[in-house]
């Protein structure tokens, strides 16, 4: 598979999110585990996580140990893989999100990342997602000392706006390797930060790639082009989806989703598919 940077990391162009295999409507372990053996197989060596993707107030960090044991357990070397995960978006149990950016907390919360995770230091860590009633610089300085401290290698931060991602460059003194945002053909608005990101040499990773959990199967029946270049490359419409967010920029790293083999082994697949010049901007004048 052909590879893409996050600081001084080189990781596979696609990378694998785990968020499906630990909230409602998750499969079994077995199957979760068997998800990530086979991307693992496919050349993937970056899977996301978070340590509220959970479906119980009780198993917070569910898809944080179910990642670990699935490494654990793949019978080959896995210390080339960069697993990724976040702190201060928190789930309470009931189906909703609540926020948490206070320094403290994330510092709290990225130690007991590293102890499901295992290792010496968490790979990167993000700063979930911003806290009105927490000053974003004191968010982003925790990310600051648990780099000093050796608690995380590389800091990224999700869900963040231009203003938002020059100011945590800046507080982390040129620190930022990543920031992680929805982009996909259904949801655009993050164009802005994706461009900024090409700009400052930072990773841009998208979640929800292919439109969210539920949606991804839709993509070629809400999205005309997308269907129609798909079937003169006889591949799916989720692989032309994730290699048009390749092809914005060179610093894009899509992590879909996936809970079953099947959906992981197809997205790798992207990496290999060529676009034209005028597929792509096709493509990139979609609208829903």
């Amino acid at each position: 598979m052909k590879t893409r940077t996050i600081g001084t990391r080189t990781v596979s162009e696609i990378g694998l999110g785990g968020m499906p295999m630990s909230i409602e409507g998750r499969p079994d372990e077995a199957r979760s585990i068997a998800t990530i053996h086979a991307a693992l197989d496919a050349g993937v060596t970056l899977i996301d996580t978070a340590d509220a993707y959970h479906r119980d107030a009780n198993e917070v960090g569910h898809n944080e140990t179910l990642i670990a044991k699935a490494l654990a357990t793949y019978g080959g070397d896995t210390s080339h893989v960069l697993v990724a995960t976040k702190g201060g978006h928190l789930r309470p149990g009931d189906g909703s999100w609540t926020l948490d950016g206070h320094p403290d907390y994330l510092k709290r919360a990225a130690r007991e990342s590293l102890r499901r995770l295992g290792g010496d230091a968490i790979g990167l860590y993000q700063f979930h997602r911003p806290d009105p009633e927490v000053p974003y610089a004191d968010s982003v300085g925790a990310l600051v000392e648990l780099l000093d401290e050796g608690i995380i290698e590389m800091a990224g931060i999700s869900n963040a706006n231009p203003e938002q991602i020059r100011l945590a460059q800046e507080v982390l003194g040129g620190r930022l390797v990543s920031v992680q945002n929805q982009f996909s053909p259904a949801f655009r608005s993050s164009l802005p930060e994706l461009e900024l990101c090409t700009e400052l040499g930072l990773a841009f990773l998208p979640w929800s790639p292919l439109g969210g959990i539920g949606r991804a199967g839709e993509v070629g029946t809400r999205f005309d082009a997308f269907q129609r270049i798909a079937d003169a490359h006889a591949v799916s419409p989720q692989q032309v989806t994730l290699a048009w967010e390749l092809a914005l920029s060179p610093r894009v790293i899509p992590i879909p989703g996936a809970s079953r083999p099947e959906s992981i082994q197809d997205s790798v697949l992207a990496g290999e598919l060529t676009l034209s010049a005028q597929e792509i901007a096709e493509l990139s004048g979609t609208s829903a």
